[in-house]
């Protein structure tokens, strides 16, 4: 911890009248322009890549209740048309150049990113520039993308997590911006002005609010005289002062909030005030959401879902903004255990003491708090965020450090501190989302009396003193009996990712057996013959590793990524969980209780419910017509021996083992060689070619929702077919803010909020959406759009500035995705097992950006027939 603490502290020195923080290279640099601007760079040339962000104090807590919802609109309309761009142009520049540009409101702040190949980082910088302060607000663009905002808000109330989130948003900090929904309401939303929209820039943009962060394959030098250049002749025609942090006087009693509707559980989140970015204890507040509920080692977890089976899921998070904060618990479950849940609930908080903490936990939660800071380096955009973030929210350029050095320091005398201080039942407040058939049993007054019974003020306090590299060359290892090794060092992070994907997955099950494979992905690191599930997730957590396995339509895989001074520990476990999976019946009946959790939760969101609908309604027979959680009846029926019959079917199939990071290559070798001898020679397996369902038209039914949700899905071939590298090209022109979708559907007809299209491929078959979530009165002028722009796709060539911005956002993607490890590991395997090379989808691009206008025409009208596509519907 303290060799990562030093290196993240910088000195400041001034120089030609511009602060400049470090000289190294490899130390970020932090200036600030005369006219008070805030520049910081990071070099960083593991990627050609390169990430611009413009943050801007001014977000939702900045707007009086006459502005809510200004700087989300404000926000969608700089990719309207500017003095120099027309509307759209914006986004389809920075896709040109092979990158992805996009916003973000949050309460105390608006950002603007784009992140692009490292060559082209100024195109980043002055079209964000131009974006916002070049904006046109054309009244007539205004009213159409006010439309988008309001179709937006209604989907809001679609999700539970969302509307439960706004209600407790007003119940936690009533007359403060903080009380009011980010996106706004519709009243205020439809009621803004061209004029509103440069009132708001004027009076917030001041280059003393605004911070710019360059990271990447970028020289610092370079990117401070360009900064200057764009924007050194700004002036601040205002002095904004800092906000405040909120005074909140301790609460006289809990309040709760009860909201009935078409739910299948119940969400529940329970919240306490605490204090603001910057707080004496903040690290401290961190550490103990960590302890609380942070992840499966847990005391929440442990309690409530792993023990008690009471919740399909519960955390606990510290959430810091500006003028405050809250320390937010939030749950999943069954009705039927609300009032079990939330009484033992109220005992674990009332009663808990810092004492309870063992060493081992404190450590741990320590451990993945740096953990989670580190990591945020691992790609270019998250190197961007977390710099950025420390240094625009006043931590400093040593910012991390200090906070670093804080979480350090933290005891149990400073964690009753903040038991003491903010776990009070006076200030509770609580908003519980139920279905319909509880009203009558459940009450808001039921549980705020709860509350005063089982901990009233002052109970469980304790009388506490609170005074005071860059990567090598990639080696693939035959291992004979159908099964390989890839090695990919990569110097640059010490840590490593290992990811193991056997051909398979659904494919192995019989109809009856739908949701098992995912049940015994799910199971299988949740207990060995030598250690049960809580022994595996104190190994982890006390590592900062993450273990997890999965099952896919036509795969099944196993995945590690640790810290590399961890490897030992870890390629031991992850070869323990392969040979020795317990499937203990107790751990494969809380994995039989989540999945039928998560089958209900997928069932109470639109685009849950369509994907697990879609794949049967496509397809007839086989794996990728099955419904990959399964039916609710036939999973709760799954035993153990299901589990392990299946697993024994799965190892006999042939996989790969991929290693990517920093390791010991005779180490991995030793695993990969041990695993081969220990599985013997795969049996023969061919990838399927399913058939097509006769079906064409598919509805489904939301109750209470706002939005329609429409799919057109056209058949089209799978990977390994020579058309896949022109079906990628295509989607990428239809796809995103600057796609013809969006642009058609959205930007000119103001359909949908959402409308985008994605490609699936397996090896042998595959499929391309077109998506929109709209109104219903709107859905069939949807449904004609989609139509139209299929048609228009192959009755003429696409104009050369659209295919040339698909080919750079190809290429753009391609760089932006591999970043992690962990999907260079993934990816590495995953291609070998479908029967391809490790350079499979880089030669896919590279055909793809030989292709013209003319085989984008042929091959649009060869597949985006609307007379053979599938048509889905989940409507309201």
């Amino acid at each position: 911890m303290l060799r990562k603490m030093m290196l993240a502290v910088m000195l400041v020195v001034v120089l030609a009248g511009v602060a400049v923080a470090g000289s190294d290279a490899s130390v970020p640099r932090v200036y600030v322009l005369k006219n008070g601007m805030t520049v910081a760079v990071l070099e960083d040339e593991r990627f050609p890549l390169a990430s611009v962000r413009l943050y801007v104090h001014a977000g939702s807590a900045y707007e009086t209740p006459e502005q809510s919802g200004i700087s989300h609109l404000l926000e969608h309309m700089v990719f309207k048309s500017t003095e120099t761009r027309g509307a759209g142009q914006a986004a389809k520049d920075i896709e040109s150049a092979g990158g992805a540009v996009n916003a973000a409101t949050s309460f105390d702040y608006t950002m603007y990113y784009a992140d692009l190949p490292a060559d082209r980082w100024l195109v980043g910088l002055e079209v964000i520039k131009d974006m916002i302060f070049g904006a046109r607000f054309e009244p007539s663009e205004l009213e159409s993308e006010k439309k988008v905002v309001l179709a937006e808000i209604d989907r809001g109330r679609d999700d539970p997590q969302d509307v439960m989130f706004q209600d407790l948003q007003a119940l936690m900090w009533p007359g403060t911006g903080y009380e009011r929904p980010i996106i706004g309401s519709r009243e205020r939303v439809a009621g803004f002005s061209r004029e509103d929209l440069k009132a708001h820039v004027a009076r917030w943009y001041q280059p003393q609010s605004m911070l710019l962060v360059v990271a990447g394959k970028v020289d610092a030098g370079e990117v401070l005289h360009k900064a200057e250049a764009l924007f050194g002749d700004m002036k601040n025609d205002r002095t904004i002062t800092p906000p405040m942090p909120l005074v909140r006087t301790a609460g006289a009693r809990p309040e709760v909030k009860v909201e009935f509707g078409e739910w299948n559980k119940v969400y529940l989140s329970v919240a306490f005030p605490t204090p603001g970015m910057r707080a004496p204890r903040e690290a401290a507040l961190e550490i103990f959401a960590q302890l609380l509920g942070g992840d499966e080692t847990s005391r929440l977890y442990r309690r409530f879902k792993y023990e008690k089976r009471l919740v399909d899921e519960i955390s606990a998070s510290s959430m810091t903004l500006e003028r405050g904060g809250i320390l937010y618990i939030g749950a999943t479950l069954d009705a039927a255990n609300l009032e079990t849940f939330w009484k033992e609930l109220l005992a674990d908080l009332a009663g808990l003491k810092a004492e309870d903490f063992t060493d081992r936990e404190i450590e741990r939660a320590k451990l993945n708090l740096e953990d989670a800071l580190f990591r945020a380096r691992e790609t270019i955009p998250g190197l961007a965020a977390k710099f950025g973030s420390f240094v625009f929210f006043g931590y400093g350029t040593g910012g991390e450090a200090n906070y670093l050095r804080a979480a350090g320091q933290v005891d149990r005398k400073e964690l009753q501190g903040v038991i003491d201080a903010w776990l009070k039942p006076g200030d509770l407040r609580a908003v519980a989302l139920l279905p319909r058939d509880a009203q009558g049993k459940v009450s808001a007054e039921a549980l705020e009396k709860a509350v005063a019974a089982v901990w009233p003020a002052g109970a469980g306090a304790a009388k506490t003193d609170l005074a005071g590299a860059k990567a090598g060359g990639t080696e693939i290892v035959d291992l004979g009996g159908g099964h390989r090794l890839v090695l990919s060092p990569d110097q640059a992070l010490p840590y490593a990712a290992v990811s193991m994907v056997f051909a398979g997955g659904d494919m192995l099950l019989a109809p009856d057996e739908q949701g098992l494979a995912q049940l015994a992905s799910d199971a299988l690191i949740m207990g060995t013959t030598k250690r049960g599930a809580v022994e595996i997730q104190d190994f982890l957590s006390d590592r900062a590793a993450s273990l997890s396995a999965a099952s896919g339509r036509d795969t099944f895989s196993v995945e590690a990524r640790y810290p590399s001074r961890f490897a030992a520990d870890l390629l031991g476990l992850f070869s323990e969980v392969v040979r020795e999976p317990a499937f203990a019946e107790k751990e494969v009946e809380r994995t039989r209780q989540s999945q039928l959790a998560g089958i209900k939760r997928q069932e109470d969101e639109p685009m849950g419910l369509a994907f697990r609908k879609l794949f049967p309604f496509l397809y007839s027979g086989g794996g990728y017509s099955y419904t990959r959680l399964g039916d609710p009846a036939r999973v709760a029926a799954f035993t153990p021996d299901d589990a392990r019959r299946f697993m024994a079917r799965q190892m006999r199939m042939p996989w790969v083992l991929s290693v990517c990071g920093e390791f010991d290559r005779a180490k991995v070798v030793e695993l990969a060689t041990s695993l081969a001898a220990w599985c013997g020679p795969a049996e023969p397996y061919a990838f399927a070619t399913p058939e097509w369902g006769k079906k064409r038209e598919e509805k489904l039914t939301l109750a209470e929702r706002n939005q329609s949700h429409l799919l057109l899905v056209f058949p089209v071939p799978g990977t390994n077919a020579p058309q896949t590298p022109g079906l990628e090209l295509l989607n990428t022109v239809l796809a995103g803010q600057g796609g013809l979708l969006f642009k058609d559907l959205r930007e000119k007809e103001s359909l949908g909020y959402s409308v985008t299209s994605f490609l699936w491929q397996s090896v042998h078959t595959g499929f391309m959406a077109f998506y929109i979530g709209t109104e219903p009165q709107k859905a069939e002028r949807a449904m004609e759009g989609f139509k139209r722009v299929a048609a228009g796709l192959a009755a003429a060539d696409l104009p050369e500035t659209e295919v040339s911005r698909a080919k750079n956002l190809l290429w753009g993607d391609y760089h932006r995705e591999r970043q992690r490890l962990g999907a260079r590991s993934n990816e590495a395997a995953r291609e070998l097992v479908y029967g391809y090379g490790l350079d499979h989808d880089r030669e896919v691009i590279e055909k793809a950006v030989t292709l013209s206008a003319k085989d984008l025409r042929d091959l649009a009208g060869k597949y985006l027939d609307p007379g053979k596509a599938y048509v889905m519907r989940i409507e309201p």
